[in-house]
């Protein structure tokens, strides 16, 4: 079995649902390329984290009642003639209809966990590139506190162009940027100066209306998200929460205007 092969077969071998032989073959060729295994692997973490994160939502009582009541109707507006006909739709409509009231709340529900679940990789994402970075010395790519530098040198890489601040007078200088890669695209990195400490900035068009979400510490490093600007920010860095959010608000609310 070559890595083609394979590709096709990871997903379904990791549900249990290839035959026997197929299986033998996709073991083999695990013991043999670490691209192939790694890829299993992350199917197999990707559904531990999913059992083990994403919550267990119950209907509230207010839907449970709406759906009840939507199944009274539809029985109530039901024509009295032939009666076990008429008793047998009845039942299947108040069904097919408390059906879909329920997917259309699993699938609400839905969205929303896996937008969280999508805003906190990116944040985890973030922190872990923020440690190779530092860990690899490549923090910076292009150095230069001119604004109108590193602006033109991400833009000339990226298929978007990033808002770009220097931010000297209230604290946080600019030091230059560099290129980096998340969830198989390139992101924009912004590298801001504070005291002893760097703070780094990772600006990608926003994809949706994501929440501004609270401090956290990620890999031992204070990390904060927001969007504004038309774009989602990441800041990183082990300087106090109180700057890397400061900081944070000065580019999603204020830079703009500088």
């Amino acid at each position: 079995m070559n890595c083609k092969q394979a590709e096709t077969l990871v997903g379904a071998y990791a549900d249990g649902e290839v035959d026997a032989l197929r299986g033998f073959s996709l073991k083999r060729h695990f013991t043999g390329c670490g691209h192939c295994a790694a890829r299993y692997a992350d199917i197999l973490s990707l559904r531990a984290r999913i059992r083990a994160e994403v919550p267990v939502f119950t209907s509230p009582a207010a839907l449970q009642a709406r759906v009840r009541a939507m199944a009274s109707a539809v029985q109530a507006a039901a024509p009295q003639a032939g009666r076990a006909s008429g008793a047998r739709w009845r039942w299947m409509s108040g069904g097919a209809l408390a059906g879909c009231a329920a997917t259309l709340f699993a699938w609400s529900v839905g969205t929303v966990v896996l937008e969280s679940r999508a805003d906190d990789d990116f944040v985890v994402a973030a922190a872990s590139t923020h440690t190779r970075a530092a860990l690899g010395n490549r923090l910076i790519e292009v150095a230069s506190s001119d604004r109108h530098t590193v602006k033109p040198w991400l833009s000339a890489r990226l298929d978007y162009s990033p808002p770009v601040d220097d931010l000297a007078a209230d604290g946080f200088p600019l030091i230059g940027g560099r290129i980096d890669t998340i969830d198989h695209h390139r992101v924009a990195t912004l590298v801001y100066g504070y005291g002893h400490h760097t703070i780094d900035v990772f600006v990608r068009p926003a994809a949706s209306l994501a929440l501004v979400r609270p401090m956290r510490v990620v890999r031992g490093f204070n990390v904060v998200r927001a969007s504004g600007r038309d774009m989602d920010w990441v800041a990183v860095s082990d300087a106090e929460p109180e700057a890397v959010a400061a900081l944070m608000a000065r580019l999603v609310h204020d830079g703009s205007a500088r």
